[in-house]
């Protein structure tokens, strides 16, 4: 089988380990730079960053600061060569014309490298506080308006004049350009039955997540049985967070000192965020790692890796580091040529 692999960056301070014993995120410029250039270098397929408009607080103030996600990452198409672009916009928060055109301009910047992550929305406190929250949208309504939303952006990538009439967007005689050198990469994260059909249906790769490799697989099983049904092609990519060492015992030790310094506070503001019965990450969170976790030596990480890949049937893995220069350079020497080799 093959596989892809990218990089989640560490666009929001904190990354994806709510612990204070973990090296330190900043969520600035310089380590995201950084993170992208080695990733490039490394031979990582692409690199990934979220939108993010509020912290969860606690000790670490976790994700409590954060680069805007489309002016980032055309600042670091501008420095990479070869890894796709993908970044982040919100459909409640960013007007579909606006949204198209930002993507076709990272995609003219990155010569044809960009992709676009949709999110529909969920956070009442993010966006409550710059009054773009509507509290007659119900969850599975936000969806709908994602769905004319994205629908609006397509049309702008490819049609000269582009009239739309909808429950939620109108727009006459509408152009954009200049159109992208390519059809951006689309990908959702959406796990709800509604998000989950939203992005089997109009994305090309959807980001899913399980409280156990049980129900990570589940859910890359059932995209592609419905992607099947639907007569087109998906992907299903999971996060990982990799934690190496010189043996499995070192690589362990370090996982165990990062959930001893757990933020409880900011687990807690982030159940307040996405809701007190949480998802799938938020269960992970309380063990200070929001992610699948493999430890271990570089060996026996990329055998646990292959694992997962292959039990869970995914296409590929968006990695995540405590220290992200240490962690990609020793990823894309010493655990992807393993791992690739395997899957050959």
């Amino acid at each position: 089988m093959s596989a892809e692999f990218g990089v989640f960056l560490p666009v929001a301070s904190g990354g994806w380990i709510v612990s204070s014993s973990t090296p330190r995120l900043d969520g600035g410029w310089s380590q995201n730079r950084e993170a992208a250039i080695i990733a490039d270098e490394e031979g990582l397929d692409f690199v990934m960053s979220m939108g993010k408009w509020r912290g969860f607080g606690g000790v670490t103030d976790h994700w409590g600061r954060s680069l805007e996600s489309v002016t980032m990452m055309s600042a670091i198409a501008a420095v990479t060569k070869r890894v796709k672009i993908w970044a982040t916009l919100h459909a409640i928060l960013h007007n579909p014309v606006v949204a198209a055109k930002l993507i076709a301009t990272l995609d003219h910047v990155s010569g044809g490298r960009a992709g676009l992550n949709v999110v529909a929305g969920a956070y009442r406190g993010e966006f409550e506080q710059m009054d773009a929250w509507d509290a007659n949208l119900d969850h599975d309504a936000r969806y709908d308006l994602t769905e004319e939303w994205l629908t609006i952006v397509k049309r702008l990538w490819s049609e000269e004049r582009v009239d739309f009439a909808g429950k939620y967007f109108t727009i006459k005689d509408c152009v954009s350009e200049p159109k992208p050198l390519h059809r951006p990469d689309l990908l959702c994260a959406g796990m709800s039955q509604r998000g989950f059909d939203f992005s089997v249906r109009h994305t090309d790769a959807c980001f899913i997540g399980g409280r156990d490799e049980a129900e990570t697989r589940e859910a890359s099983l059932r995209a592609k049985a419905l992607a099947e049904r639907l007569g087109k092609p998906i992907k299903t990519y999971a996060m990982c967070t990799v934690i190496y060492g010189d043996s499995d015992a070192a690589a362990e030790h370090t996982a165990r000192h990062y959930r001893e310094g757990l933020d409880e506070g900011a687990v807690l503001g982030m159940l307040e965020s996405y809701g007190v019965t949480g998802n799938a990450m938020t269960a992970r969170a309380q063990g200070a790692f929001m992610t699948h976790l493999v430890t271990g030596s570089t060996a026996t990480c990329a055998e646990r890796m292959e694992h997962f890949l292959r039990h869970c049937a995914l296409d590929g893995l968006m990695l995540i580091f405590a220290d992200y220069k240490e962690g990609l350079r020793v990823t894309g020497r010493e655990i992807l040529p393993r791992l690739r080799d395997a899957l050959a």
